[in-house]
């Protein structure tokens, strides 16, 4: 029947004025009305609020190089621990490859065993990461395979692209954009800053941070020269050290990363009156650092960040606690921002700024303008022409339209979406959609008329017949918005998000709330003819 239930009037009605209830705060902001963090409110993309826009490149090349100095530890540590009885000299890396030399050909088979559960994915699979050859009955070569590394070059990247996310984040902007383009490359747009500066210092540093100790049998001279002992590699200091210009000396293995770190704050020492970085660790990292000072009271540990060296100092006792404090040449804001870093974990993989731009907010402005223009253009001419056409009906589809905008920002703001200049497209199409669905409903109501239907008979099956082919058009157009989202990316994934959202809202303004509107028409009024 077309009469519409008491319940179910009140429950349309409630769950309208809701939702155009959430879109309010969106509209008033427009105004320069801003009713607060708490409110929903549609976010506007790079193209709209203006913001930066960058494109990072990684080098598949740091990746190999960082998984040969794991791998490098994993294979001594493990020899040591499971066989002591096994003698081998300093392993040494070259052309991607992990070379180590056995002191008795009598231990290749007992170090293969030992060796071969690291040669493994970390995926659990049995798929091999690392070949092992042996060379001469004595030196066994550890060589990455190409599957192996293509694997660590994407997972570096999904890696790389939280932490980037966790990093925008901590600067307190909305919906930034972090996608992956191609194997090695991110791209990143975030609304609202314009100062591409600030985001290419924020993450254009790896913050991979590590504390390993000075090698105490470096020669100066060899140091400054660049020379360093077997098993011991050199780190410059940064350019704003005190110490500029000078290089340390470190023992290559047996240090601490900062992947153990739990919490990173900037602060100033008391003592001294320096901006500071309080670093925790999580509970093996802060046993391997009460451990490692422990260990070597009196002896100095290097600080290193990206391949600079911090600082030098000394472990005058043993430290306990799992925490530590970094101190350098920081002021407040660059102490901010590498806790900023730390706190947001090491990028795996170095990223270079390969593009970059600014969109300024004067034209994201202009956009907007534009956008509205059109669509309300658009909008007053097919208004005007529904009711010219439809009379009463037209009417109620105008209603319909109006609403369907309004519950579209509304779904929009509470799903915290981004609006973008591709998006507003996806409004005006979002119109001609709802528009399109009360042409059908009424073109079929005055079909049923013209054969001689009763008024009420005829908009019953109007709206009866006309549901199935809006469900059909509607449902085509939903799958495409839908693959629009799945596979596009940046202003794509806008124009789909308004296009979906905005294909739902459209049938049910179009077939249930006007349905609801013209019921209680026909059971007040009961008239014998339509103008339609």
């Amino acid at each position: 029947m077309l009469d519409t239930p008491l319940w179910k009037k009140i429950s349309l009605w409630t769950l309208t004025l809701a939702l155009v209830a959430a879109a309010l705060p969106s509209l008033l902001s427009t105004s320069g009305i801003d009713l607060g963090e708490n409110a929903p409110q549609v976010n506007l993309g790079l193209d709209l609020a203006g913001g930066s826009h960058l494109l990072l490149e990684a080098d598949p090349d740091d990746v190999e190089a960082e998984r040969l100095e794991n791998m490098e530890e994993s294979v001594e540590a493990a020899l040591r621990a499971a066989n002591p009885e096994i003698r081998f000299g300093d392993t040494s890396r070259s052309d991607g490859r992990l070379s180590l030399l056995l002191d008795s050909a009598s231990d290749i088979d007992r170090a293969r065993g030992i060796l071969e559960p690291l040669m493994l994915g970390n995926d659990g699979s049995l798929r091999p990461d690392w070949e092992l050859e042996v060379i001469d009955t004595q030196r066994l070569v550890l060589v990455p395979t190409d599957s192996g590394l293509d694997v660590a070059v994407n997972n570096a990247m999904e890696s790389a692209i939280e932490v980037v996310r966790r990093r925008i984040d901590e600067l307190g902007t909305r919906e930034p954009t972090i996608v992956r383009q191609g194997t090695t490359r991110i791209v990143v747009q975030v609304p609202g800053l314009e100062d591409p500066q600030a985001l290419k210092d924020l993450l254009g540093q790896t913050a991979q941070l590590e504390f390993k100790l000075v090698d105490q049998q470096a020669l100066p001279s060899n140091t400054e020269a660049g020379v360093a002992n077997p098993g011991s590699q050199i780190f410059p200091y940064g350019d704003d050290s005190q110490f500029a210009g000078r290089f340390e000396a470190v023992k290559r293995l047996g240090g601490i990363r900062g992947g153990s770190l739990t919490g990173a704050q900037a602060g100033v020492d008391p003592q001294t009156n320096e901006n500071v970085v309080n670093i925790q660790f999580d509970q093996q990292g802060g046993q391997r650092f009460a451990q490692l000072s422990t260990e070597n009271v009196g002896d100095r540990f290097a600080i290193i960040l990206d391949g600079e060296v911090i600082s030098a100092p000394f472990f005058n006792e043993p430290i306990l606690g799992g925490s530590a404090q970094i101190s350098g040449s920081f002021n407040p804001e660059s102490a901010n921002q590498l806790a900023i870093q730390l706190r947001s974990g090491a990028l795996p993989v170095p990223l270079t700024v390969i593009e970059e731009r600014t969109v300024s907010a004067e034209l994201g402005e202009q956009s907007i303008r534009s956008g509205m223009i059109a669509m309300l253009i658009g909008s007053l001419a097919v208004v005007a022409l529904m009711i010219a056409t439809y009379g009463r009906f037209g009417v109620y589809a105008t209603g319909a339209l109006i609403i369907n905008v309004l519950i579209l920002l509304g779904l929009m703001a509470i799903g915290n979406f981004t609006l973008t200049l591709p998006g507003i497209a996806g409004f005006v199409l979002t119109v001609g959609a709802a528009v399109d669905a009360n042409v059908l409903i009424n073109e079929r109501i005055r079909e049923e008329r013209k054969r001689g239907r009763k008024v009420i008979t005829a908009v019953e099956n109007g709206y009866k017949e006309a549901s199935r082919a809006i469900y059909d058009a509607n449902i085509t157009n939903f799958i495409a918005g839908a693959l629009l989202f799945w596979f596009g990316s940046g202003p794509v994934r806008g124009f789909a998000v308004v296009l979906v959202i905005g294909l739902i809202t459209s049938v049910f303004t179009a077939l249930i709330l006007t349905r609801m509107w013209v019921s209680g028409y026909l059971a007040s009024n009961r008239p014998k003819d339509i103008n339609i």
